[in-house]
């Protein structure tokens, strides 16, 4: 019940069945159920993870025992190796992803960084592009959140929204460039376009309305 096309597709396959392998090297050293592969290399060094999904070159190329992964698009989630649960859409997604678990990047370079960090949803070209280890963060929008590294639990909705943020944790921007400059401040709340946008350490400030607070620098409230 298997079926494999291309050179060395499923070459150490014995009894495992449900697997299509379509491309060079494709499920190589899969002994493993229900993968499904196709593209030059695509889960190559599976062993005994099962139903994942890769669709396109090198995706999931370095899953060893990771099961239950979809990755569409070059190299997405290239670098899993046990991760469970992840998804990844776009050229490069998740792409040095090894161990962190139900992260989802639809985009180009979306959550490309991501090394151990799991609870990750990153949508858009470059969102969470640079996130480490953050956890728990969702970034919606081309380049939001993007220089995010190690601050979890933030939320940015919006074309750069959270743009400039580094580490700081619980943010919650909303629209247009919401809290664009901000880097390490927390539990700040932007709501509306360019809301936020200036102040770049400040917490605990909440900003509703388009421009709220636009033009603002300094200062904890």
């Amino acid at each position: 019940n298997n079926v494999a096309i291309g050179k060395d597709a499923l070459r150490t396959q014995t009894t495992a069945t449900g697997n299509v392998a379509i491309g060079v090297n494709s499920l190589e050293d899969n002994t493993a159920d229900d993968n499904t592969a196709v593209g030059n290399a695509a889960l190559l060094q599976n062993t005994t993870g099962t139903e994942n999904v890769a669709v396109g070159s090198k995706a999931l190329d370095a899953t060893t025992t990771g099961g239950y992964n979809t990755a569409v698009g070059s190299e997405a989630l290239g670098a899993n190796t046990t991760a469970t649960f992840n998804t990844a859409i776009g050229r490069n997604a998740l792409l040095v992803n090894t161990t962190g678990a139900s992260n989802t990047a639809v985009g180009g370079q979306a959550l490309d960084a991501n090394t151990t960090a799991s609870n990750n949803t990153a949508v858009g070209t470059s969102a969470l592009s640079a996130n480490t280890t953050g956890h728990s963060n969702v970034a919606v929008g081309a380049s939001a959140d993007v220089v995010n590294t190690t601050g979890s639990g933030s939320t940015a909705i919006g074309f750069e929204a959270l743009k400039a943020h580094v580490s700081g944790d619980v943010n919650t921007c909303v629209g247009y460039r919401a809290g664009l400059a901000l880097t390490t401040g927390t539990t700040n709340t932007a709501i509306g376009a360019t809301a936020l946008q200036s102040l770049t350490t400040v917490s605990s400030l909440t900003a509703v309305g388009y421009g709220a607070l636009a033009s603002s620098t300094s200062g904890d409230e």
